[in-house]
């Protein structure tokens, strides 16, 4: 009999697959085999940015048999295609110098009363000049689009208002400004943050302020997923918008 992946993973730490499931999620946050096809995924990435591999044998090199299942699962949690990521290194270095040719920006939030309000304040254990990028997640890994995010100029203050009732994970990650395209398409050193209980966001509650201290990754980090050029676009569009209609 074939043992599944599962009781593999736990056999290598002398654990039942039932207590291995338990400790690891403790830890992480994520079962062991949805942060396996995290892991395989970021290997994707790393292929796409450094090898000549076709799409077809990346999928295939990370265990996805069928070119469309590994398409849409990229798409999904990446934000873009993989052929879109894989020839994304000079937009990405487009959006870091058009974030560092703002003047006087700020992070778009938009107003609203009659929800949820979460909001913190970002510091650094080391000495750090760049953006910060914080999210609330449906997932506590940083995957895919966040429900609500905003990117920031520096070290301070953060908010989203007008969130809807529901339980959320705030992460945040961050880019120096001196950084090239690829260090930040695989941020594997970037300065991050995972807040380790969820958020839970309720009609009529109030969220504490949140204290949010961006530190080197540690081992157990899940990996991030989301391009973050993907978000910096997405800020630069709402920035535009907000500049267009304060003009008008």
């Amino acid at each position: 009999m074939i043992a599944s992946p599962l009781s593999r993973l736990a056999s290598y730490a002398a654990y039942s697959p039932y207590h291995f499931t338990r400790i690891f999620k403790e830890r992480t946050g994520l079962p062991p085999l949805y942060y396996v096809s995290a892991i395989r995924l970021q290997k994707a990435k790393d292929l796409l940015l450094n090898t000549n591999l076709s799409v077809r044998d990346i999928g295939l090199t990370i265990g996805q048999q069928s070119l469309g299942t590994f398409t849409t699962r990229f798409t999904e949690r990446v934000g873009m295609t993989p052929s879109e990521f894989r020839n994304s290194a000079m937009l990405a270095d487009s959006h870091l110098r058009s974030l560092k040719g703002l003047n006087g920006w700020r992070s778009v939030d938009p107003v609203s009363h009659q929800q949820g309000r979460v909001e913190g304040t970002v510091r650094a254990e080391v000495p750090f000049e760049g953006i910060i990028l914080v999210g609330l997640f449906a997932k506590p890994i940083p995957e895919g689009l966040p429900l609500y995010g905003t990117v920031l100029s520096s070290l301070g203050d953060f908010s989203f208002t007008g969130v809807k009732p529901g339980i959320y994970y705030l992460l945040a990650t961050s880019v120096s400004w001196g950084m090239r395209a690829a260090e930040f398409l695989l941020p594997q050193s970037t300065l991050r943050f995972r807040l380790k209980d969820p958020i839970v966001v309720g009609s009529h509650s109030t969220v504490p302020h949140l204290e949010v201290q961006l530190r080197p990754p540690r081992l157990d980090d899940p990996p991030i997923l989301i391009s973050l050029p993907v978000l910096m676009n997405i800020f630069l569009s709402q920035y535009s918008k907000l500049a267009i209609g304060e003009k008008s």
